[in-house]
């Protein structure tokens, strides 16, 4: 770090060192500000802050541009697999034929879960939303798997474990709360066709694997599988910081996701069309409430809190939709209103002007519809997706040299010290 930048204050020069990452990124460092200076920055949101440094993930939401390890992500979309990608996140680099079977293997065999979690499953009020259900759930499985001798050993393992185990775990608490019988995974079955065949799979109707739906799920796993220092990964890093299990960490970041301003979004597009399509399918009546400043109505699966230009995972996306709703001949009039929807809005000049594009979440909440998840198990499909961006991120917060328990500061707007009023004296 050769340069510098210079903050004035009451005639006082500081000079702060700039950082620069690999693709020209410029960050002041303040690490040392209050030590020098007894100031603190404010910045509402950490919109405007560096958390960490980190090789894992590049977006410019300007440009447009998204990349895993360096590799775009419309790369990976269209060459490969869900576990390739997984093991690039997390291991820096994409695997040869030997690791990748290796990593395979470990997946399958770890892929069961302990008999006693049914239990646990099975206990739940029916109505509870499975993504609270997975949160207690994973970090229940510290529980079941002690730590190892060596911390190698033992980070490699729960990874594989995590990885493995909460695909199964979201299949299962889906087929518990209908009330069938759990269907586990199966050696001869890629891990998407795994999941589809756990989720879909009865004793009087076997299910059929269906190319167009697993590519399709492929390609949303894909997509999500990293996105930066996004508020779920921030937790995940941020719960990790205290040196937590893995297991604490990504339920955190499952928590997180829950929320219909990030993972639930997805949810969140499809209840929005149910509602306008109850309402007699009127959906320009929703644009132009989304247009009125004093209406609280939003428009979901349209902007997006980075991206500044059409998000690239949506053309990708989107792509995978028109190909999805092709190939199985849907007749649902949801997604009709859904087409219908997003053909009016990109052409609609206010959305234009206001980098209000169709984003991931509505192209994916279509998507999940079509393949038969249902709404209230999308953000757990997200998770699921989401699961390889969090570990790696965990990992290398833990490998940091640098690393330092999250502890940010504040500006306190309290009262002032006055001295405590004995409750006989109180007005």
């Amino acid at each position: 770090m050769d340069d510098f930048v210079t903050l004035t204050y009451n005639g006082q020069e500081i000079k702060l060192p700039v950082a620069i990452g690999t693709e020209g990124e410029k960050a002041i460092d303040i690490s040392t500000l209050r030590r020098d200076t007894g100031f603190i920055t404010l910045d509402p949101g950490y919109a405007n802050t560096g958390s960490c440094s980190s090789a894992i993930t590049y977006m410019d939401g300007e440009q447009g541009i998204l990349r895993y390890r360096g590799i775009p992500v419309d790369q990976l979309a269209e060459h490969a697999t869900f576990k390739e990608t997984a093991y690039l996140l997390i291991n820096g680099k994409l695997p040869n034929r030997e690791q990748l079977t290796r990593f395979s293997v470990m997946l399958n065999d770890n892929s069961l879960v302990h008999e006693d979690m049914r239990t646990f499953f099975s206990n739940f009020p029916r109505m509870s939303h499975p993504m609270g259900i997975l949160s207690a759930m994973v970090n229940a499985l510290r529980s079941f798997y002690p730590e190892l001798n060596t911390l190698e050993e033992e980070i490699n393992l729960t990874m594989t474990r995590l990885l493995a185990k909460v695909r199964t775990m979201a299949a299962m608490s889906y087929k518990i709360s209908r009330g069938h019988k759990v269907i586990y995974p199966r050696p001869d079955l890629t891990y998407c066709e795994n999941f589809l065949n756990m989720m879909f799979d009865t004793p009087v109707k076997p299910y059929e694997i269906n190319r167009a739906a697993v590519n399709a799920l492929r390609v949303f796993w894909i997509l999500h599988a990293d996105h930066e220092q996004n508020c779920s990964t921030s937790a995940v890093r941020v719960v990790g910081s205290a040196r937590v299990n893995l297991y604490a960490a990504i339920s955190s970041g499952i928590a997180a996701l829950w929320g219909p301003l990030h993972g639930g979004a997805n949810q969140a597009v499809i209840e929005m069309m149910t509602k306008i399509h109850e309402e007699g399918g009127n959906f320009k009546k929703a644009i132009e409430r989304a247009k009125d400043k004093n209406d609280p109505f939003r428009l979901m699966g349209f902007g997006h809190r980075v991206y500044k230009t059409y998000d690239p995972r949506a053309k990708i996306m989107k792509k995978m939709c028109d190909e999805l709703l092709e190939s199985l001949q849907i007749n649902d009039p949801l997604l009709d209103l859904a087409k219908e929807l997003e053909e009016v809005a990109r052409k609609d000049s206010y959305f234009i002007d206001h980098n209000l594009y169709p984003n991931i979440d509505f192209y994916s909440g279509i998507v999940l519809r079509a393949i038969g998840i249902p709404t209230n198990m999308f953000t757990v499909m997200f998770a699921i997706g989401r699961l390889p961006g969090w570990i790696a991120q965990w990992k290398e917060s833990l490998d940091d040299p640098q690393w330092k328990i999250c502890r940010p500061r504040q500006v306190y707007t309290g009262n002032q010290e006055y001295n405590f009023v004995p409750i006989h004296a109180r007005g």
